[in-house]
């Protein structure tokens, strides 16, 4: 009888120990990009503390955020469907869960003055980050100007190096995303944009990427997160909230609302019921598995990676799917 108090001792010891595990907030990696500012509302209001589940949001510059999750210093990351292939093939798989988005024209190949389409810039010199979605950009709009990949040589630039690369005039054209693209617009007069996202809608989708691990041990906490997200998405879309949402969106970044209005116009964010369509499997660029494949045979032409990547294996639409049957969608 007398160890039952050190039974019980070890007993709540085990309790205090399960309950700090439980404690640690799932980490989620975001960056500069309206699609994952956007988690800022719901941090500003409050939204995941009344979900019931701990989030913390760590901000960093893109390709940061991506080599933060390959090291395992946070449990997800907000990537574009294409680098999450990459950042799988290289370093370290992680599942969609969300599809936050789509590129709406924030991603652009912009020329310098004088240069008035794609086919224009055969011969030319085009700065972007080789092996990324700006490249992927580019080469499409080739394809439909009827050009060929070697007809323009690639300089390849940090995407947040290329409005001082276009300025410098090192280069004919640039690709890159906002905010680097509207800087290359600005710091350049007479530049303009040939080709964007909005001409390929659905060749970039943004996500949020998840580690399988924590996917697996916090399912009923990323279903939370889940729900947030299309709280966050209504209220967004809601024209009423416009003011309230830019405000917060602006203030992340340290911008005027008035200035970050035109990259959330240039961001399409999806509604639960749009974001179903958008998870429906098939070709093209309507759906992100499509979509997906497209980005996987660029990379393998391009050698971005050896090997082919399933995208089904990078892709899980079921804490969306479950959300919608829940509200009878």
């Amino acid at each position: 009888m007398k160890s039952l108090p050190r039974f019980r001792f070890a007993l709540a010891g085990l309790f205090s120990l399960a309950s700090l595990a439980h404690a640690e907030p799932l980490k989620i990696a975001y960056s500069d990009w309206p699609g994952w500012v956007a988690w800022e509302i719901a941090i500003q209001k409050g939204w995941f503390k009344e979900a019931g589940v701990d989030v913390k949001f760590e901000w960093f510059d893109y390709v940061p955020s991506m080599d933060a999750y390959v090291a395992g210093k946070v449990d997800a990351v907000c990537m574009t469907n294409g680098d999450a292939l990459v950042t799988g093939a290289t370093g370290k798989p992680s599942v969609g869960i969300i599809i936050n988005d789509f590129s709406n024209g924030n991603d652009m190949i912009v020329a310098a003055p004088g240069i008035d389409s794609v086919k224009e810039l055969k011969g030319k010199k085009v700065g972007l980050e080789e092996g990324f979605v700006s490249h992927l950009l580019l080469l499409t709009g080739m394809e439909k100007a009827g050009l060929k990949a070697d007809d323009v040589t690639i300089v390849n630039t940090p995407t947040n190096e290329t409005p001082q690369v276009l300025a410098s005039k090192a280069v004919d054209a640039i690709g890159a995303w906002q905010p680097s693209s509207g800087q290359a617009l600005k710091v350049l007069p007479g530049s303009k944009p040939v080709f964007t996202s909005a001409d390929a809608p659905g060749i970039i989708y943004d996500l949020l990427y998840v580690s399988a691990e924590s996917l697996e041990k916090n399912k009923d906490d990323w279903a939370k997160v889940v729900k947030v997200w299309y709280r966050i998405a209504d209220y967004i879309r809601d024209e009423e909230n416009l003011d309230d949402a830019l405000k917060i969106l602006a203030a992340r970044v340290k911008i005027s609302p008035e200035e970050y209005e035109p990259f959330l116009k240039g961001t399409y964010i999806l509604t639960l019921d749009e974001a179903l369509k958008r998870w429906e499997k098939g070709d093209g660029l309507g759906n992100v598995y499509g979509s997906s494949k497209v980005v996987d045979e660029f990379n393998l032409k391009f050698e971005v990676y050896e090997k082919s990547q399933d995208p089904a294996k990078y892709l899980d639409p079921s804490l969306t799917k479950a959300l919608a049957a829940a509200k009878g969608k």
